[in-house]
């Protein structure tokens, strides 16, 4: 059984050397503040004298570098060991080594040395070191002290100490960035996320990892969060406090991407076959993924309009997916729902065994929703003149409705009495009730009066049910007449009327209720959109003298 120094995240221990035994356990675990460390695989305690000298009452046969020298009494409680107790035994050679070198690399520090014993134990103390064979060094990741005990540990053995003061990334336009040890790199995507590029600083990761849905990507070594202006503020806050220089920049839309195949690309354009749009309709799918499913299937039969469609084989699809995600560059969404369509018809149609192919889905990215302020909703619905488009917009925002419901209310859906709007058959063919707004029923009766609609609550030419794309450039017109420069839709609506509840103390539950969330998962993101509360918190940067 032998003791011996270590270094536990930054912190002096004493490491204990024993082969396995549950009665010398038990006895260790008499000492305070005794632990397991699995990257070490070794019990160690604190490097304390009232530890050490339990340590040795309790294991007499204990094996130690030489005695601790006497420490007066009222210094016991925090004086550490002397270094001595722990040094090399006396009388025992040691290889001396020279010509040690140390690089630093961002968030790495290479370490080059001849091989010892005793200088590999210091460096394997220092949590996630690793050899590096290829290039016959050791790696020691760059974060609080380690270059500090490296320099102090190595002292004049050092005979080169080079650190980069740039890091070298991949900002994923395919163009190498370098960026400054002290700098941070905010890119904006098109898919609505920020990257963050950054040397290692503690609290500026501290920051990040407290924002929702914040991803580490270990193969282009950046922080990816969902855009929010509140979310970019903290991040900016926080570095600027930590002196670092902020650099933002918007990813650019990407002209190289092809696209769609249509029928004017090749000379014998196939269609949707007839059996795959009966069987979506036989199993009673909506309207809208009937149109997706029978869009997307007909993209992937004449990627291979040479072929026979049952004769594609697996290799084929992963093929068009890769098609799919490198040239045409769609959204993660859009790669899901396609493999789902060309599934439909391999299992469902053709009737085969449901099986897995051998294609990669691709993580789900985490965006927050675009919402309006309770002004911007007024100032939207102020400049609406038209009354029909002024109700619509009114419905959108008091009831919570997405585009499709709002197409398919009816007249006899408005209950005056109770004050409800009963939504039927809406999304995962479910029925609600939601809120009828006072406000909106006074708009509604006046609507009515001048338009006399006979069955749908708004109607297109001849009665039949308005067109969705109708609405969507209401919103656009009238968001532009209010100056409103977001990134806004008529979802949009939905969500405001969501924010805007939970702000005025509205129960999460009743909410998931009025919107038609089957999971309170889903609800659950407005409360990262929320600012109630954030006037009680104050920036770190309004702390500082910097004037």
């Amino acid at each position: 059984m032998k003791a011996s120094l270590l270094i536990h995240k930054d912190e002096k221990r004493i490491k204990i050397d024993f082969p396995y035994n549950n009665d010398i356990a038990s006895k260790l675990k008499q000492i305070p503040d005794y632990k397991w460390s699995k990257t070490h695989r070794a019990w160690h305690i604190p490097y304390t004298k009232p530890a050490f000298e339990l340590l040795k009452s309790l294991f007499p046969e204990i094996e130690y570098p030489q005695k601790v020298t006497s420490i007066k009494s009222d210094e016991a409680a925090n004086t550490p060991v002397p270094a001595e107790a722990l040094a090399p035994v006396p009388g025992k050679t040691y290889q001396k080594t020279t010509g040690v070198s140390i690089m630093v690399f961002g968030r790495r520090i290479a370490v080059k040395l001849p091989k010892n014993d005793l200088d590999t134990r210091f460096i394997l103390s220092m949590r996630y070191s690793r050899w590096d064979a290829k290039q016959f060094c050791w790696i020691v990741p760059n974060y609080d002290k380690n270059l500090e005990l490296l320099k102090s540990y190595f002292k004049d053995r050092i005979r080169e100490l080079i650190i980069h003061e740039e890091l070298e990334t991949n900002t994923g336009a395919g163009t190498e960035r370098k960026i400054g040890r002290n700098d941070l790199l905010i890119i904006k995507t098109n898919q609505g996320r920020l990257k963050l590029i950054f040397g290692l600083n503690k609290e500026v990761i501290k920051a990040v990892k407290n924002i929702p849905y914040a991803v580490w990507n270990a193969n282009n070594k950046w922080w990816s969060v969902p855009f929010a202006e509140k979310f970019l503020d903290e991040i900016k806050a926080a570095a600027l406090h930590e002196k670092m220089k902020v650099i933002y920049e918007e990813e650019q839309i990407d002209k190289t991407k092809k696209p769609r195949i249509t029928f004017y690309d090749i000379p014998n354009y196939r269609p949707c076959p007839e059996s795959y749009i009966l069987k979506l309709k036989e199993l009673r799918y909506s309207d809208r993924t009937l149109s997706s499913y029978k869009g997307m299937f007909e993209e992937f039969v004449n990627f291979y309009h040479k072929f026979d469609i049952d004769k594609i084989d697996e290799s084929m699809i992963t093929a068009f997916m890769r098609y799919l995600v490198v040239e045409r560059k769609v959204s993660v969404s859009y790669q899901n729902q396609a493999i789902n369509a060309i599934k439909f018809y391999y299992e469902r149609v053709l009737g085969g065994q449901r099986k897995v192919y051998l294609v990669d889905r691709p993580r789900t990215e985490k965006k927050l929703p675009a919402v309006l302020s309770e002004q911007e909703v007024a100032d939207l619905l102020r400049v609406t003149e038209n009354i029909k488009h002024k109700a619509i917009l009114m419905l959108a925002y008091s009831a919570g409705l997405r585009l499709s419901e709002i197409v398919n209310v009816k007249i006899k859906d408005i209950d005056s009495k109770r004050m409800q709007i009963r939504i039927e058959q809406a999304k995962g063919k479910k029925d609600r009730y939601t809120l009828l707004s006072i406000k909106l029923l006074d708009v509604l009766r006046e609507y009515f009066k001048e338009h006399k609609p006979q069955q749908w609550l708004f109607e297109g030419s001849a009665g039949a049910i308005y067109s969705s794309r109708s609405i969507q450039l209401i919103m656009q017109d009238s968001a532009l007449k209010a100056g409103i420069k977001k990134k806004v839709g008529v979802h949009t609506l939905r969500h405001s009327f969501a924010t805007h509840l939970l702000e005025n103390g509205t129960d999460l539950r009743y909410i998931q209720n009025l919107l038609g969330h089957e999971s309170s998962k889903t609800t659950e993101i407005y409360t990262h959109i929320t600012t109630k509360g954030f006037d009680q918190i104050k920036s770190p940067l309004d702390k500082l003298n910097i004037l």
